[in-house]
């Protein structure tokens, strides 16, 4: 029995029970969405000045941001997986000579190449520190460790399964027997007894050395999805929280009353005193815009907020607050 088949029957059933018995799939798919919630959290809200912390949002408000922003990547990562497990699983060893010749001296030097060199980029940028990917695209390291230990594994495939067993050497042999027994037969036998590699241990130690093997490769393939994610989130946030600046003008009007005053001067808002007919609020603040966040905290920007020229107000939701919205106009010159 070869290696590659034995792996492929016991080995992986038995590297994903353990891996599966710690994390289940679909554990692993909301860990990967509120991870995911959490780095865009982290620099959505870092654009506008504010530790996201702060903002106390809860693990629902972290699968809400990543909802419209990580469907999309995570479904192409999941086609992609789906496609190398199907080329993984192909019944190589039932190619032809000619293909296997292909694969021997093509295809295999040249996935151990690329697994090999991935990794090498990513140890050189994070052991040497060396500046090997863009810092346009910071998730390429995480992709790169990911992509490098499939091809590596595929790569062991390859190698296990075509390389060449006693089975070849066997059918030779007993196709000499059916020949004249001559000198150069009987030495040709010989030489192939003697010469016969043997067949594979199977034994436990075997087979835990092969689970083994099988879970460190998902664990390292898990810390280049979870990075690539985090970075990828990282990256997407700020663009998020500066396309939704661009716009500001266009978010509604926000008018905030108080019971107390807040002296909200150095956000440059002028405070002016407001009348209500049960007097509950005496204080009353114009220009504001309203960042939306699922946490239990008021995030307000200054209408005319630019980074870095003026803080953004954070205030805790509770009854001595109140907001109105006014809709901004949508016709007319300069129209949202």
């Amino acid at each position: 029995m070869a290696a590659a088949p034995f792996e492929a029957a016991e080995a992986v059933p038995k590297a994903l029970q353990v891996v599966g018995s710690i994390v289940a799939p679909t554990t692993l798919l909301t860990a990967l969405f509120v991870y995911f919630g959490l780095m865009y959290a982290i620099g959505y809200y870092r654009y506008f000045g504010v530790n996201y912390t702060v903002l106390d949002l809860p693990t629902q408000g972290l699968l809400i941001l990543s909802a419209s922003t990580a469907v999309m990547p995570l479904a192409t990562l999941a086609a992609v997986m789906l496609v190398s497990l199907w080329i993984y699983r192909l019944p190589l060893e039932r190619s032809s000579d000619r293909v296997r010749r292909w694969l021997s001296f093509t295809l295999l030097p040249v996935v151990a190449a690329g697994g090999a060199a991935l990794l090498a980029l990513v140890a050189a940028e994070t052991l040497l520190r060396l500046r090997v990917f863009p810092p346009s695209f910071p998730e390429g390291r995480g992709i790169s460790l990911s992509a490098g230990v499939v091809l590596l594994a595929w790569a062991a495939r390859l190698r296990a399964t075509l390389a060449p067993t006693g089975a070849a050497e066997r059918e030779r042999a007993t196709a000499d027997t059916a020949t004249p027994r001559s000198v150069f037969a009987l030495a040709r036998r010989a030489l192939l007894a003697a010469t016969r590699p043997a067949e594979p241990d199977h034994g436990p130690g075997h087979v835990a050395l092969t689970v083994a093997k099988w879970v460190c490769l998902s664990v390292l393939f898990g810390v280049g999805l979870f990075w690539a994610v985090g970075s990828y989130a990282l990256r997407l946030g700020p663009q998020d929280a500066q396309g939704f600046w661009a716009n500001l003008r266009c978010a509604p009007d926000v008018v905030l009353y108080s019971e107390k005053s807040l002296n909200l001067s150095t956000a440059g808002l002028t405070e002016e005193p407001a009348t209500s007919p049960e007097g509950a609020y005496g204080f009353r603040y114009q220009g504001l815009k309203l960042v939306p966040q699922a946490g239990d905290q008021y995030l307000l920007l200054p209408a005319d907020w630019a980074p870095a020229a003026r803080p953004a107000i954070v205030l805790p939701r509770s009854d001595t607050l109140r907001l109105e919205f006014i809709p901004v106009a949508t016709t007319g010159p300069g129209a949202c």
